[in-house]
């Protein structure tokens, strides 16, 4: 499974490199605080896998990460996908480099 960092994700959102963003928190977690993702929930996700882009890079995220990881496990077992990448850390490690950074 791909990884990718909240230092990588805001860099490669910053240079404007196409990818996709996919939220699979709750509606309530997206409301309080979200980076522009898609909000899909974690248990309506394979029910909504046509939405998912299959030819650019998807990040994947959640409140910690763990969410995110079983999402993309059970999305590339059943559909096949190659390009999905887990936001290590999720919410919690953007919001910190959000704090730790001023950005």
């Amino acid at each position: 499974m791909q990884h990718i960092s909240a230092t990588e994700l805001f860099t490669a959102l910053k240079v404007g490199t196409d990818l996709m963003l996919i939220d699979v928190r709750e509606a309530f977690e997206h409301d309080e605080f979200n980076i522009g993702g898609i909000l899909i929930p974690f248990q309506e996700i394979l029910n909504h896998y046509p939405v998912i882009n299959k030819t650019k890079p998807v990040v994947f995220y959640c409140a910690k990460g763990v969410r995110s990881q079983i999402a993309i496990q059970r999305l590339e077992d059943k559909f096949g996908f190659t390009n999905l990448i887990n936001l290590s850390g999720g919410m919690y490690a953007w919001k910190k480099l959000i704090n730790n950074n001023d950005i």
